[in-house]
């Protein structure tokens, strides 16, 4: 039976993760920092779905933490089949702030996280001959909008290089670019979605469906929803200076807006200081 690992499982898409594939029997990993949630998901999914659940409790802000997962990826003794990066941080700070904090913040969860966790599987895998690895960026890494679209952009493009790393070994990495999706991290922040237009909006069971099915394929992108994917296709195609100004009005409206306003695509960032499973 296979074995899938899942960063930021407890909650949001990573959630939808865990329930998706325990439907199809897959055996679960699932990692976040809240025990007490953890345990009540392993609970409800191993009733209701009848797999294995092992929780590990962790925070990928702490490179112990990291090492500890990444040392569960490594155990060749109970191998793991998939592996899904979907743990994030919300980065609201300016580029231009004098305060890093929580740049380097979301650079450990949602960038050195990913590159640790995603070596250990790859390298796992490789040696077994078989894999794969889905890791959670965000359409906002096709535009550049701030430190939250910077460090998604790297997701994305350190999908594509492990990839390409990987070829021939039969493992596949793919890199899903979610816009806005509905997920309780907006009822955390005060609810910001009712200026956004229903139109816009995406189940997390629809971002995973479209993810699985693009990682079985082997795809490198996976763009979940026609609307997004045409979004993301003027979004490589268009001249760059046009994106820029696009990306320069997202950031404006959002600077401007009142708490209530809308937020930018994929989530809008939580507070500076806190991390999110997602």
């Amino acid at each position: 039976m296979a074995t899938a690992l899942i960063t930021g499982g407890t909650s949001g898409i990573g959630a939808a993760f865990a329930e998706a594939l325990a439907a199809r029997g897959v055996d679960l990993v699932l990692v976040a920092r809240d025990e007490g949630r953890l345990a009540r998901s392993a609970a409800r999914l191993t009733a209701t779905r009848g797999v294995a659940v092992e929780t590990l409790s962790a925070d990928l802000s702490v490179r112990a933490d990291v090492e500890r997962v990444a040392a569960r990826l490594d155990d060749a003794g109970r191998p793991v089949d998939l592996l899904v990066n979907n743990a994030g941080s919300g980065v609201r700070t300016s580029l231009l702030s004098r305060d890093v904090a929580s740049h380097d913040l979301g650079m450990d969860v949602m960038c050195r996280a990913v590159l640790v966790l995603g070596g250990a599987a790859g390298r796992s895998m490789a040696a077994r001959g078989s894999g794969a690895i889905i890791n959670v960026s965000s359409l906002q890494s096709l535009f550049t909008t701030g430190s939250y679209a910077t460090m998604k952009a790297w997701v994305t493009s350190y999908s594509q290089g492990l990839s390409v790393e990987l070829q021939g070994t039969g493992v596949t990495v793919t890199a899903v670019l979610p816009g806005w999706v509905r997920t309780e991290w907006h009822a955390r922040d005060g609810d910001r979605r009712t200026s956004v237009p229903g139109w816009l909006w995406t189940e997390p069971e629809a971002v995973v469906a479209a993810a699985l099915r693009d990682s079985e394929r082997g795809r490198a992108v996976s763009i979940p929803t026609r609307r997004y994917r045409a979004i993301g296709w003027l979004a490589r195609h268009l001249p760059r200076g046009a994106v820029r100004k696009v990306s320069g009005l997202i950031s404006s409206s959002r600077r401007d807006a009142p708490p209530a306003g809308p937020p930018a695509p994929e989530l809008p960032a939580p507070p500076a200081a806190r991390t999110e499973d997602y």
